[in-house]
């Protein structure tokens, strides 16, 4: 267990969320010795204020991105919540076709370990086979994620019995996985084609980005506080051209930035419209 009275524990959160914007709770000390203990073990470091005084030296900055990475939830699974991606197929994706010109761009902030914008290249395969050819305009999705080993992970595109047994139909993992050595099944190249991986902190700017149609942004702004997250959601309206959507986690919702964006009813689902 990490040594952690309640001023070292304070100094932990306060660090996390200037790094981050992960907001802790005043009752985590488990979760962050769980997920630490062994990492400060191999360093020599006993406390967490001792720990945060190491990370805040120009010369750590590895440790601080093992820790950040470390106190990052990866939670994911292949078409996580459905309805998200039956509205990109049957709705978006159509809508992008209809007389509009250029890449149809899409965001996936917070990739995790990448069954998010993997589950949307399928989607566009799909979409592609089913139309014959009118799918016109090349897609582009741009994954991006904090955490380092995660978008090494989502490079790779590699992923063992467990992790395609959750979402993954085994239609689409005969058409769209190769089978490679140690029992893992490797994402085909005509997948990771359109998707780009980069770090990404949501606290940093989006403007070297570029122009989205579409951001999915789902199940982190959870973790954030009030400010930040509205703060987030003003910057991602910045990032999306006029008319384009935000999509969030079945359990977020919009407050504070009704001058933003209007709730666009998919039924099943809600997505948000640039205004």
């Amino acid at each position: 267990m990490v040594a952690s009275s309640p001023a070292d524990y304070q100094v932990f959160r306060d660090f996390l969320e200037d790094a981050c914007g992960i907001l802790l709770g005043e009752n985590k000390q488990y979760l962050v010795s769980s997920r630490l203990s062994k990492l400060m073990a191999e360093h020599d470091i006993e406390t967490l204020s001792d720990l945060v005084k190491s990370i805040s030296q120009i010369s750590n900055r590895r440790l601080k991105d093992k820790v950040v990475d470390a106190m990052t939830t990866n939670e994911t699974l292949w078409f996580r919540d459905t309805h998200p991606f039956d509205i990109f197929k049957n709705r978006l994706l159509p809508e992008y076709q209809d007389g509009r010109k250029g890449a149809f761009r899409i965001w996936c902030a917070a990739c995790s370990s990448g069954q998010e914008p993997y589950s949307l290249s399928m989607l566009t395969e799909e979409y592609r086979a089913a139309k014959m050819g009118s799918l016109k305009n090349p897609v582009e999705i741009v994954a991006t994620d904090l955490s380092p080993s995660m978008l090494e992970q989502c490079k790779l595109g590699e992923y063992d019995s467990l992790s395609l047994g959750r979402g993954l139909s085994p239609e689409r993992l005969k058409r769209f996985f190769d089978q490679a050595d140690g029992g893992v099944w490797r994402v085909k190249p005509e997948l990771r084609k359109p998707i780009k991986f980069s770090t990404r902190n949501l606290l940093d700017s989006f403007a070297t980005m570029g122009k989205f149609d579409v951001v999915f942004c789902r199940n982190v702004l959870i973790y954030f506080s009030a400010d930040l997250k509205l703060d987030i959601l003003r910057r991602i309206h910045a990032s999306l051209r006029p008319g384009g959507y935000l999509v969030l986690g079945a359990s977020e919702g919009l407050s504070g930035v009704k001058d933003y964006y209007e709730m666009v009813q998919c039924h099943p689902g809600i997505i948000y419209r640039a205004i």
